[in-house]
């Protein structure tokens, strides 16, 4: 998705209509969490720890690990 995109999404979200708000809600968060599993994935790349990418990420080693973990 690019910039363009996101920005429509984003803008949608604070439509009037709820049911196009809503569907732009959906698309903001698969959009996030996408940008999310790549951040993350270069940053262990990179040789951050699990520690270090919860930190940044405001949750738990343990629930970080757990959502894109492997094994």
């Amino acid at each position: 998705m690019d910039n363009g995109t996101i920005r429509t999404l984003v803008g949608d979200a604070g439509a009037d209509d709820p049911i196009v708000a809503l569907r732009a809600i959906a698309g903001l968060r698969r959009e996030i969490d996408r940008v999310e599993a790549v951040a993350v994935r270069r940053a262990r790349v990179a040789g951050a720890s699990w520690q270090l990418v919860a930190l940044a990420l405001g949750v738990t080693r343990q629930a970080v690990h757990k959502k894109y973990g492997r094994g």
